[in-house]
């Protein structure tokens, strides 16, 4: 997007965003939160990348950036091999050799806390129920050093096919890769994998910018509700597919408490052998601006261990995101 941000203070000369969703922030975003917040809608982001050691070496494709810039692409702490850059420099990175041969892969700090708190291991069979168009599932690949098995299911053939170009660019077409209803995928392969991940289809909460009107041109609430029920299929579909002691990530781009606890909330109500665990961040505390998951919403009191989900706030370098980790017992 090449629309200029608005000079300091000038936050009315774009768009309002829907009533209903500020509504929503209102009600998700505390007071003391909500400038920062609001500002994100109206300012460009920086832009955050990984290295891809599934192509090529990390130091290489490292120095070749260095190479061509007088401005390095800073360190994210805490996290070897992801970076960020200002958001005038987003035209650099993404017409770059490297962002274009899949040595890089430019993607969200908080699209990648859902791989963190999955935690992927090599050797293990991993399940990521809704893939495309690959990004997180990339990431779980080389975290996984090529040992075990990694399962990517969409079931749109259009996002299938994107799903398994990417992952071909980016050096990992040896995941299995099924274009299949992941609401059936439970009941195909029951207690098969170690780890799940469901980044859930969601109402896209996250893309919404001031500065461009059509991010919100599909939104309404009927859509978020439309969203929680086929979430709620997702996550069944998920934890059947669950090994045992295995670990679940359930995440979102929303706001929306329908489509972040109260679908892990239904789950919970369901399964008493689930349990939501901390979710410990790589980064020092700060980096992403963080609050705990709701424990009430509309006056209904949710499950107290929704406290242990993370919600990440829209900022100047990250977008909205919901993310849960469950365990099932053993």
């Amino acid at each position: 997007m090449n629309t200029p941000a608005p000079p300091s203070g000038a936050t009315s000369t774009w768009p309002p965003l829907p009533a209903a969703f500020v509504a929503l922030l209102d009600a998700v975003i505390p007071a003391d939160r909500r400038a920062s917040v609001e500002r994100s809608y109206i300012e460009p982001k920086a832009v955050a990348f990984r290295l891809n050691p599934l192509r090529g070496h990390p130091e290489a494709t490292w120095a070749a950036l260095c190479a061509d810039t007088d401005t390095p692409p800073q360190p994210l702490p805490g996290v070897p091999g992801v970076f960020t850059v200002g958001p005038s420099q987003r035209p650099w990175l993404t017409h770059h050799p490297a962002a274009g041969d899949g040595r890089l892969y430019i993607q969200g700090l908080s699209s990648m806390a859902a791989v963190w708190a999955l935690d992927p291991q090599p050797g293990e069979e991993i399940l990521d129920l809704a893939a495309a168009p690959g990004g997180k599932t990339s990431y779980v690949a080389a975290l996984m050093q090529g040992q075990g098995r990694l399962a990517a299911v969409e079931p749109v053939k259009a996002r299938f096919h994107r799903l398994k170009a990417n992952l071909q660019r980016l050096g990992a077409g040896h995941v299995h890769t099924y274009l299949k209803d992941g609401t059936v995928v439970g009941k195909l392969t029951p207690e098969r994998f170690d780890r799940v991940l469901l980044d859930a289809p969601c109402s896209s909460e996250a893309q919404f910018t001031r500065l461009d009107p059509e991010s919100w041109a599909h939104w309404s609430p009927k859509k978020v509700k439309d969203s929680a029920r086929l979430q709620a299929r997702l996550i069944r579909s998920a934890w059947a597919a669950l090994k045992p002691g295995g670990r679940l990530v359930y995440s979102t781009c929303s706001l929306s408490p329908e489509e972040n606890e109260l679908t892990v909330q239904g789950l919970l109500a369901q399964q008493p052998d689930a349990t939501v665990e901390a979710i410990t961040l790589p980064t020092p505390p700060g980096i992403l601006p963080t609050l705990p998951g709701l424990t009430e919403w509309q006056g209904q009191a949710l499950d107290p261990r929704l406290a242990w989900s993370l919600r990440v706030l829209p900022s100047d370098h990250t977008d909205a995101f919901y993310v849960c980790c469950l365990r099932k017992a053993a």
